[in-house]
């Protein structure tokens, strides 16, 4: 098993307390894991296999900074998936850069293996892969309903039994929390200019109703 060692800088959406992951690491490693953004600084340490830093719905590249296509580094991005504030699951979504180090990938990557997680590495985009694939199928579904195009229990419910899907679009975004939906949605939206991550308008409703309380 590969060691690692964590600096928390807040809250964690991946790993919450009492995380196994979190009770694993060790007081000094060659893999150094960023926990709750990075709030201060990143460390430049050359001596480092690999530094990793946990996103939310920001890019690498604003930890980093971005040299007209060429950055990359020992340094890392990564997020454990998680359908909005539904608990984590054992996917871990690894971000390079243009010129990230191979030996930094790999290095994570056997780290999280080890600890009992799937990998899957993909480029420094807005919404990694699952958000960038999922969410506008979960507009698309929200805006239906406010067409009135079916009800709620019927999208689903042909998800389920049309599409073999474990569930529908509208209780799975539901359950991950609309105002969360908006808030990546949003994010995806910003940096693409693609009207299909425009977030939908009961997403900007639970969003607004959220901010009042």
């Amino acid at each position: 098993m590969r060691d690692y060692m964590i600096l928390q800088n807040g809250p964690s959406r991946s790993f919450a307390e009492g995380d196994a992951f979190l009770a694993g690491a060790s007081d000094a490693a060659d893999v150094l894991v960023l926990l709750g953004g990075s709030g201060e600084q990143l460390p430049e340490d050359a001596s480092k296999a690999a530094i990793l830093v946990e996103l939310d719905t920001e890019c690498l590249g604003v930890h980093t900074g971005e040299m007209s296509g060429r950055e990359g580094s020992q340094v890392l991005g990564f997020a454990r998936y998680r359908n909005g504030n539904d608990a984590p699951t054992n996917l871990i979504e690894l971000v390079r850069q243009p010129a990230s180090d191979p030996e930094a990938i790999s290095a994570a990557t056997l780290m999280f293996e080890a600890a009992g997680f799937s990998v899957v590495v993909c480029a420094d985009q807005p919404g990694r892969i699952i958000d960038r694939l999922v969410r506008p199928k979960y507009n698309a579904a929200l805006r239906f309903l406010d067409e009135g195009l079916a009800t709620a229990e019927a999208m689903d419910m042909t998800c389920r039994m049309g599409l073999g899907y474990p569930d529908g679009p509208i209780e799975r975004v539901e359950r991950g929390g609309l105002a969360r939906h908006c808030d990546i949605s949003r994010a995806i939206f910003d940096m693409t200019g693609l009207p299909s991550y425009m977030p939908a308008r009961r997403a900007v409703v639970a969003r607004a109703r959220e901010d009042r309380q």
